[in-house]
């Protein structure tokens, strides 16, 4: 006996129970009992046809759902693509109205400086000239460095306090004439080698070496406007060792040097006082009256004179003297705010 409630059967969704009602509707009381004779194979298949019917529906729904859920995904996607590549033809134009901009702004540029400056009654433009001196000599007792401190680009004059003897490292010394942004970064670059060498080979880089290695760079550099006057020096294996490099890659050993605009006045003084046997009082005076002519009758140099004494054990900084007080010291004048005895 197979017992089947038709009244509490939800209408709202067909179910199984609504096909099965369908094939055994010609039953008018909602119990039935088979004949003697029936076969449970048949109400089975029934059964099993009303449940493939059913996952066949389902399965044909499922696969629409899916359908409809890519076809939607496909919208949104080309929908996205869409914004992408009208937002990316917006930041094009963008782009192309900024660089327009800059383009027009830049030509305005030009056309306003080419009208200031060729115009008739326009000044004479600046002239960035340099102006220092710088020493260096050798004698007994090491190496004595001498240097000015003013910094000037023609009539300019930018500082008077710069320092231009670069320490590159604990026992080598390098001075600064023509530029200062070239002389001071690439003797910092060339302390940076020499450290690098020292931490490789195990051993302090001969003077020579050192110089050979900002030649080389410098050299390389040949035509590209560099504005270097350097002296490199320090005590070494082989003993107190003065080269000179500058931005060709010219490099010269030597005994004395001078460079900068004030370098010919200095000359004369150095010639004249030098001796290879001199105290180091007697050298570091030496070293620092040269400059002070030299900053006396060049418009360019001036400032403080820094001197710096270079031994086997390293470098050291000896004095710092401005030079209005050394012209007082020099030529014996009383400064005007303080009165004769």
């Amino acid at each position: 006996m197979i017992n089947i409630d038709f009244d509490n059967i939800e209408q709202s969704q067909p179910t199984l129970y609504d096909t099965l009602a369908s094939d055994v509707k010609f039953l008018n009381t909602p119990h039935f009992e088979l004949p003697p004779n029936a076969n449970n194979n048949g109400i089975q298949m029934v059964f099993q046809r009303v449940n493939n019917n059913i996952n066949d529906n389902n399965n044909i729904n499922d696969n629409n759902n899916n359908s409809s859920n890519n076809n939607n995904n496909n919208n949104n996607n080309n929908d996205n693509n869409n914004n992408n590549n009208n937002n990316n033809n917006n930041n094009n134009n963008n782009n192309n109205n900024n660089n327009n901009n800059n383009n027009n702004n830049n030509n305005n540029n030009r056309d306003f400086l080419k009208e200031t400056f060729d115009h008739p009654s326009a000044p004479k433009a600046l002239e960035f000239a340099h102006g220092t001196t710088t020493l260096a000599f050798v004698y007994s007792g090491g190496i004595v460095v001498s240097v000015d401190s003013k910094s000037t680009q023609g009539p300019y004059v930018a500082s008077r306090s710069v320092k231009k003897v670069i320490e590159i490292t604990p026992t080598l010394l390098g001075t600064m004439a023509g530029g200062a942004a070239d002389c001071s970064f690439w003797e910092r670059e060339l302390g940076r080698r020499c450290r690098l060498y020292e931490l490789r080979n195990k051993e302090l880089i001969s003077v020579a070496a050192a110089s050979k290695i900002l030649a080389n760079i410098v050299y390389s550099y040949k035509g590209y406007g560099l504005s270097m006057g350097t002296m490199i020096t320090g005590w070494d294996k082989t003993g107190p060792q003065l080269y000179y490099v500058d931005n060709d890659g010219t490099r010269l050993h030597g005994q004395r040097f001078a460079c900068g605009s004030g370098s010919t006045y200095a000359y004369g003084v150095l010639d004249t006082g030098f001796k290879w046997e001199m105290g180091d009082e007697e050298a570091y005076e030496l070293g620092r009256r040269a400059v002070y002519h030299a900053t006396h009758r060049d418009a360019y140099s001036g400032g403080a004179i820094n001197v710096y004494h270079v031994q086997k054990d390293g470098w050291k900084k000896i004095s710092s003297d401005d030079c209005f007080k050394l012209y007082q010291k020099y030529y014996n004048i009383v400064p005007i705010n303080k009165p004769a005895n």
